[in-house]
């Protein structure tokens, strides 16, 4: 807390200035005749009269002045790299994931090959996901074409305040949905899917509403995924939109299909990698050189002088440099209503935290919200802002499709700028499009096919109609985004404000059905089914008012509109959730969920169990802990980034060069500090399951805690006691053998070292009555539990294996019954 107070108060020691001073401070005054000139405005027979403030030129040496556009129509790549990108680059990656995926399997051992062939890890990747993993996934199925194009459109649009709102308006929604996560492990560990929550709870009239918004949810990312990536990749190489709209999905679809859910967050680490590489090559590019700018302070010069020749409405003295900005608030409230429906409310946030090892749940989400932060934050406040600084040609049509990042990217580097622009851009499109697909694929087998139409259906044929699931919706996505490029007017911008509209009212009754026993499920249906009437009634009724009673379109994309529509989804649904449920309330018991969702496994996961975990920080004792301490996390950063940082920012009006130099190093920090946790954090937990697959060290995949507190020398394994915790000695289990319980000590040893209980003779073998079981080769112990492990599942990537009589014979069955 006092290291928040000291950064508060370092960035409020600035003095604030009130004004913009022409030939000062390095401030260069634009002709007259060229204050709001733009290019497409003045744009005559293909021939504009709009020119660069600064005398900039393009990397080739050609002017820019008298363009009527930056893009002209004329891709800066050659359409065959833009192939090569889709089809080269693409197949390349999906061929190394697949083989990452076929390597890791390979290397467990053959004791455990059926735990990571069941439909449970292919849907919930053994439920051992790490922390430094769980973050890489969340940033990568949280960066989508928006978070590097739109972010940057509002920079371009309304100055600083764009790129602070957009990151701080959708981190909160991960951060605060940690809490969540911790729930599930808490309440439902056994789920496959939010909707089996409100299956449990409220019946099937919620199940169908609820699937109704989850998969609304999916059209709605999908759409956008697709929409900004075709647009780019359409305006950068001159790939045609409709095939690139096809192939951007189609491109994940077979590594998905083999290795599911794991598969996804294999790929999560090659995305951000990728993304968080360019990212930085961007920020050192900008304000480190060599470039026409080069540093902070030029770039403050540079925009200061833009904004005399582009005033901003609604920004302080039109500077863009200012958190006083009108349509940046807008913007900020519209993206954190929007925001909660896309993360609460979409599956592939779900799965991500039922596929997480419990402790690890919470850290992922936190860290991987602080990472998230620097993408749309550094990206937009280096791109979006370098594109006012440069004064590139750049219309507000080509800002609004997402193209200004491309703009910069080909000014500051020429073609490879195009280059790294557009293979970010389709890595961040085909992380969301993985996550995506196995989410909706999760939905139809679970939610659809076995809940209405084969109860009693078989892993083998989960994983069949998963993978059947996964190619549909990846060529359906396509078939959906070139309906949605024929429809006039909408574009990446449109779909994103308006997402809050369709999906909001949904957010907070699948909130309530894991925090609020007293919810019912009338209560939830009303909510949700009124929540979105009112704010398709409150969307169209401003935007008639805005446009002299009529609606269309382009009426319906005015802020005010998209604003009423995003704050009566959000706020009206809980009212009307609350008054509902409060007439007869449910008074749920928590118990009974656990029961429930856990009659829903197919196959049987030692991990789907909270009481079953054997690690102590896993416990559901630790969790209940951990809980308190996320959810005051989660409110402090909230508090931080939407009220205590916007608060201390707005007392400088227009910043000072120092100011804007504190701002630019925050954005230059975190970046680097986002790419530490999501590139090196997952390798580091992975590295005992790394080299054990290179042949560098054999991993002992018998142990539990290795590295841990209660890990003994001797090779004994501390496990967790029911209702107490680990004292470095095995607990007492009571296992059922024919419905005969039996008392056993459980203990576990590292290859090539004897077991504890392992003699010349069986231990009890003079008095046999109460004889317990000598060799562990059938001890029901013996293999307690996979190390958590690689890449976010190293030897966790893959499930514990169940107690088994050497590889032979039956999961409980030890060399001799005790009571022989």
């Amino acid at each position: 807390m006092g290291r928040v107070l000291l950064v508060a108060l370092l960035l409020a020691l600035p003095v604030a200035i009130n004004g913009i001073e022409c030939g000062k401070d390095g401030v260069i005054c634009p002709p007259a005749d060229q204050i709001r000139v733009t290019p497409d405005g003045s744009c005559v027979s293909g021939v504009s009269t709009w020119k660069n403030l600064f005398g900039y030129t393009q990397y080739n040496d050609k002017s820019y002045d008298g363009l009527c556009s930056f893009f002209g129509g004329k891709p800066a790549l050659d359409e065959g790299l833009g192939w090569f990108i889709i089809v080269g680059l693409g197949g390349l990656f999906s061929l190394a994931v697949s083989f990452c995926i076929w390597i890791g399997e390979r290397s467990v051992p053959n004791r455990h090959q059926d735990d990571i062939h069941t439909s449970e890890h292919f849907n919930s990747a053994g439920r051992t996901i790490k922390s430094g993993l769980c973050a890489c996934d969340i940033v990568s199925k949280w960066t989508w074409a928006a978070t590097l194009l739109q972010s940057s459109n509002v920079a371009y649009a309304y100055g600083i305040s764009g790129p602070f709102w957009y990151a701080a308006g959708a981190t909160i929604q991960v951060l605060l949905f940690s809490i969540l996560a911790i729930e599930i492990k808490r309440k439902c560990p056994s789920i496959h899917t939010v909707l089996e929550v409100v299956l449990a709870r409220w019946g099937t009239p919620a199940h169908l509403v609820f699937l109704f918004f989850c998969i609304m949810t999916n059209f709605i990312v999908t759409a956008m995924l697709i929409l900004g990536g075709a647009a780019v990749v359409n305006a950068v190489t001159g790939v045609n939109i409709y095939a690139a709209s096809m192939l951007i999905p189609i491109s994940v679809v077979f590594y998905t299909a083999q290795g599911g859910l794991m598969a996804c967050f294999i790929s999560s680490w090659g995305h951000v990698s990728v993304i968080y590489i360019a990212l930085l090559i961007f920020i050192w590019k900008v304000y480190a050189g060599p470039s026409e700018l080069g540093s902070t302070d030029k770039v403050w010069e540079n925009l200061m002088s833009v904004a005399l020749k582009y005033p901003v409405p609604g920004n302080f003295e039109g500077t863009f440099l200012t958190m006083w900005s009108r349509s940046g608030i807008f913007f900020g409230i519209i993206n954190i209503v929007g925001n909660f429906g896309t993360v609460f409310v979409d599956q592939s946030y779900w799965q991500g935290a039922i596929a997480a090892r419990p402790s690890a749940t919470y850290k992922g989400y936190l860290l991987g919200g602080i990472a998230w932060f620097a993408i749309p934050f550094s990206m937009a406040t280096t791109l979006g802002l370098a594109g006012r600084a440069l004064d590139l040609p750049i219309t507000m049509d080509e800002s609004g499709s997402g193209l200004v990042p491309p703009a910069v990217a080909v000014h500051l580097l020429g073609p490879g700028g195009a280059f790294l622009v557009t293979f970010q851009l389709f890595m961040a499109v085909t992380a969301t499009g993985s996550a995506e697909q196995i989410a909706v694929s999760s939905l139809l087998v679970y939610d659809v096919y076995k809940r209405y139409f084969n109860p009693n259906v078989t892993g083998k044929s989960i994983i069949f109609l998963s993978r059947v699931g996964i190619a549909a919706w990846g060529v359906f996505s396509g078939v959906l985004s070139i309906v949605l490029l024929n429809i006039p007017g909408i574009n990446l911008g449109w779909v994103y404000q308006a997402m809050g509209n369709f999906i909001g009212s949904a957010v907070c009754p699948i909130v309530f059905a894991l925090v609020w026993k007293d919810c019912t499920g009338v209560g939830a249906i009303a909510g949700a089914l009124g929540g979105l009437a009112g704010s398709m009634i409150a969307w169209m009724s401003i935007a008639a008012e805005m446009n002299n009673g009529v609606v269309n379109v382009g009426s319906l994309a005015h802020e005010n509109a998209f604003l009423g529509g995003n704050i009566t989804a959000l706020f009206l649904s809980p009212l009307i959730c609350f008054i509902v449920s409060m007439m007869k309330p449910q008074n749920y018991d928590w118990a009974q969920l656990t029961k429930t969702t856990e009659s829903y496994l197919i196959e049987e996961d030692r991990h789907a169990h909270a009481n079953e975990q054997v690690l102590e920080e896993d416990s559901p004792e630790a969790m209940d802990v951990a809980l308190k301490w996320t959810t005051r996390t989660g409110a402090l950063m909230t508090f931080v980034l939407l009220i205590a940082w916007p608060l201390l920012a707005l007392p400088q009006k227009n910043f000072t060069k120092s100011y804007w130099g504190w701002w630019v190093a925050i954005a230059f920090i975190w970046g680097h500090l986002a790419a530490f946790i999501t590139i090196i954090l997952p390798i580091w937990e992975a590295r005992e399951f790394l080299l054990h697959v290179l042949g560098v060290k054999k991993m002992d995949f018998s142990a539990t805690v290795r590295g841990r507190d209660g890990y003994d020398a001797d090779g004994s394994v501390a496990y967790r006691a029911d209702g107490a915790a680990a004292t470095g000695k095995p607990a007492q289990r009571d296992i059922s053998i024919e419905d005969t319980p039996v008392t056993q000590t459980s203990q576990a040893a590292p290859m090539n070292q004897a077991y504890p209980q392992q003699q010349q003779g069986y231990p009890g073998m003079p008095g046999m009555p109460g004889m317990p079981p000598g060799m562990p080769m059938g001890y029901p112990g013996m293999y307690p539990g996979m190390m958590p492990g690689p890449m976010g599942g190293s030897p966790g990537m893959y499930p514990g294996s169940p107690p088994m009589m050497g590889g032979m014979g039956y999961p409980q069955m030890p060399m001799g019954y005790p009571q022989m």
